[in-house]
């Protein structure tokens, strides 16, 4: 649903010979950028898309938090004990 929404509006921003004009040009200068610094640029681009996948697995395969025992609990009396 979300995405049908932005599709919407995108459609109707692009409608619009300003907006499409200014999207492409800096579209275009991010691609001249690109060329223009490759080596730096590609590894930018890298870091950038691998940043997400990495934090994605580091979230999945963290270890579960374990609550420690209450030292307490065995000194603790059972409601249950008293009724006899």
């Amino acid at each position: 649903m979300f995405l049908g929404a932005c599709l919407f509006a995108l459609f109707f921003i692009m409608l619009a010979p300003p907006t499409r004009t200014f999207i492409l040009s800096h579209v275009t200068g991010a691609g001249e950028w690109l060329m223009a610094w490759a080596p730096v640029s590609f590894i930018l681009v890298g870091i950038l898309i691998a940043a997400p996948i990495v934090s994605l697995i580091l979230v999945h395969t963290w270890p579960v938090h374990e609550e420690p025992e209450n030292p307490m609990a065995k000194y603790r009396r059972d409601p249950l004990d008293e009724a006899e």
